[in-house]
């Protein structure tokens, strides 16, 4: 019968309470490491794609300019930011808006940012043509 016990015994080993604190305490630590990290690269990957669309926004206006030289009809009026938004495409949670709205052959500068205002708005060119 001894030997049966010292078995059971065995068998019913598990962790002691400073081993779960001590797991508790290392998960909390890497856990106060890695969230400020994870925010800060959402920030980032944010303000990137705000470039990346101020740049589709600006290059296609820039095309658009050279479409409508000579008094051609092919592309479309540029007289404001948003105007030129929509000849790129735009996520519907960011906001093109005037700081300097283009005139014809006159670049003008735009701001863009997420409609909740995240991050700080980036701000770009754009080339104005109305012919």
């Amino acid at each position: 019968m001894r030997i049966s016990r010292s078995i059971a015994k065995a068998a019913q080993q598990g962790f002691t309470l400073i081993e779960l604190i001590i797991v508790i305490v290392i998960i909390g630590i890497l856990a106060a490491v890695a969230i400020p990290k994870y925010l800060d690269v959402s920030n980032d990957a944010k303000a990137a794609a705000l470039k990346g669309a101020a740049g589709a926004i600006s290059s296609a206006a820039a095309t658009n300019y050279a479409l409508r030289q000579g008094g051609s009809t092919l592309g479309s009026v540029v007289t404001s930011c948003t105007a030129a938004a929509l000849l790129a495409t735009v996520p519907t949670e960011m906001v093109v808006t005037d700081v300097t709205a283009p005139t014809a052959g006159q670049a003008g500068s735009c701001a863009i940012n997420y409609s909740t205002g995240a991050i700080t708005a980036y701000t770009f060119s754009v080339i104005g043509s109305n012919y």
